[in-house]
């Protein structure tokens, strides 16, 4: 059929064309609900109208600030009481400076004031109480050294250095400042005083500096001039950690008195200890 030079095709069969597919039972498919996100995603945000919130199971790794350490492929850090034998542990105690640390040593040559406690609550350190142990060892060991050699030649005799004084004066020094300090921290618990094991390290430590001065001193060959010096430097000591410790141990009761006398007295007893040994020459 011609119309318009146009061939209209009704309902012949032409060779190579498929028939229709009548619509009388046709089935509708319902798909499932894609998990997928659409896109644009419904209710856009970006840079302009806001900032769209990561999925709940996105990795934050870069969203998260730097601390420090990130976990992952550093080590893990040590919890609980493992915690203590680790270096970041005892870190803090060692973070001072040079103007503090001469403060602290300012503070030890002035016993009657009793404020040291109180200065160094906040930060107590270690690193004062290390140097002056390890100073005090070496001086015993070079002033003790040097005053029996003159005194052997001024006497035409053989001398000999003795290495002993060097390992004696770091089982005295620092066996002191560990041990005392450990024994004092728990008796202050048992009578429930506040006290601090960091603190009364720094404060037995710093205790000692007079001794650094005193040995130097002792050099000088009169008996009577090394007692005097080593008296004056062991009630020195004394003081200060007497009274410095005298307002937290008040706290303990009626016995706070026999607590301090004690220290006093274990202080005097490492003076006499080190007049003996240290500042007495032997020819």
């Amino acid at each position: 059929m011609m119309s318009g030079g146009y061939t209209s095709i009704d309902n012949q069969k032409v060779s190579g064309s498929v028939p229709a597919v009548s619509d009388s039972g046709r089935v509708p498919v319902q798909f499932a609900d894609s998990g997928l996100q659409t896109f644009p995603p419904s209710g856009v945000q970006g840079k302009i109208s806001g900032g769209t919130l990561p999925p709940s199971d996105a990795d934050d790794s870069f969203s998260r600030p730097a601390g420090g350490s990130s976990s992952g492929s550093d080590e893990p850090q040590a919890s609980g009481w493992l915690h203590k034998f680790t270096v970041a542990a005892y870190k803090p105690y060692f973070d001072v400076d040079t103007t503090d640390v001469l403060d602290r040593l300012k503070e030890s040559l002035y016993p009657f004031r009793g404020t040291f406690t109180e200065k160094t609550a906040t930060n107590p350190d270690l690193y004062g109480p290390f140097w002056i142990c390890t100073t005090l060892i070496f001086v015993a060991a070079s002033i003790g050294t040097f005053v029996t050699y003159v005194a052997h030649k001024l006497r035409d005799k053989e001398w000999n250095y003795d290495i002993n004084l060097v390992t004696w004066s770091a089982g005295v020094f620092y066996g002191y400042v560990t041990v005392v300090p450990l024994v004092l921290y728990v008796i202050l618990k048992y009578f429930s005083a506040p006290s601090g094991l960091v603190q009364l390290f720094c404060l037995y430590g710093y205790s000692l500096f007079i001794f650094i001065p005193a040995l130097c001193l002792s050099v000088v060959p009169l008996e009577i001039f090394r007692w005097i010096i080593a008296a004056v430097a062991g009630f020195m000591s004394a003081t200060f950690v007497a009274l410095n410790l005298k307002a937290h141990i008040t706290s303990a009761g009626e016995r706070w008195v026999l607590i301090v006398a004690g220290i006093f007295v274990l202080q005097l007893g490492l003076a006499v200890v080190l007049k003996l040994y240290l500042f007495t020459v032997s020819v």
